[in-house]
């Protein structure tokens, strides 16, 4: 079947308050701006009625499509799945909540059809406590560190990808797919689009610290694999300070620093076993991916052929 012009993802879980507010406010940007597109709510198994009015939206738009998840599979799951299943040339994934403001649909489109293969909105500012700020910029600050690429500051993953792009990380079948960080290691050029975020629409957020600590935790495993080559590097340490420790104890005559070389080779030598047995549980780890992302319960108004 011919692909729309635009797919727009959206997830849910428990967003009866802004479903169709959202559908409705991303329809009227979608139809201004391309010729055809079309819109995929996922859910993550709802208990507040959204799963319902979901249902409703489809009855009455054909454009409009659901997968309903059959659990709860978390917040970097289900929104890659749900980039996967779209057909569309490009792709926007955004939130439920109205924080990624339906009006800069149109930006992303411009941008895109000037050649932009990823676009990507960056956060300014937003509205936020203390404690979450902290953890954001903690999160942003460990990933510049130690991480295997650079990720944008700000960038949570709402914007443009291009089918090109889709389709390369779909083969990654990556089990926890940290999919802003995805697009960055994939080496494709980035447009950036500076804007200030808006508080929710209406409901409550699902992501409190514990879920945005967990989210970075996945993210930092999934995105500085030379983490678990760390107790390899500090085993290098060690033995070098072992070495000077023996040295020391040898010329100065210190049975104390003998005994402290003897306990820093020990203690070297069970991390350089820790650091190598952690890179071969890497490598098998890439070796086996093969969890699909999310299982579906349903589908509404997807066509037969996809």
């Amino acid at each position: 079947m011919t692909r729309p012009e635009l797919s727009i993802v959206i997830p849910c879980f428990n967003e009866i308050e802004n479903v169709r507010a959202i559908v409705a406010a991303v329809s009227r940007e979608a139809v201004s701006h391309v010729a055809s597109h079309e819109i995929i709510l996922i859910d993550n198994c709802s208990t507040d009625g959204t799963r319902e009015a979901i249902a409703e939206i489809c009855r009455g738009d054909s454009r409009v499509r659901a997968i309903f998840n059959n659990r709860n599979y978390g917040q970097m799951r289900s929104p890659t799945h749900g980039i996967y299943q779209a057909r569309g040339q490009a792709v926007i994934g955004m939130c439920a909540d109205f924080q990624d403001p339906p009006a800069m649909i149109g930006e992303f489109v411009a941008l895109w059809r000037a050649g932009a293969k990823v676009v990507l909105a960056q956060r300014r500012s937003e509205r936020a406590g203390i404690a979450l700020t902290a953890v954001r910029r903690l999160g942003y600050a460990v990933l510049a560190r130690v991480g295997d690429y650079p990720v944008v500051p700000g960038a949570t993953g709402f914007g443009l990808y291009d089918r090109a792009v889709v389709d390369t990380l779909r083969t990654w079948r990556e089990p926890e797919p940290f999919f802003r960080g995805m697009v960055i290691e994939s080496g494709f050029p980035v447009a950036l689009v500076p804007f200030d975020r808006p508080p929710r629409a209406a409901g409550e957020t699902k992501n409190g610290i514990a879920s945005l600590a967990s989210f970075a935790l996945s993210g930092l495993a999934g995105s500085a694999k030379s983490l678990l080559r760390l107790p390899i590097i500090l085993a290098l340490w060690g033995y070098g300070a072992a070495l000077l420790a023996a040295i020391a104890g040898v010329l100065g005559g210190a049975g104390a620093l003998l005994w402290l070389a003897l306990i820093l080779a020990m203690f070297a030598t069970v991390l350089l076993f820790l650091g190598l047995i952690g890179d071969q549980v890497r490598l098998i780890g890439e070796r086996t991916r093969g969890v699909p992302l999310v299982i579906e319960e349903a589908r509404l108004n997807f066509p037969d052929a996809a």
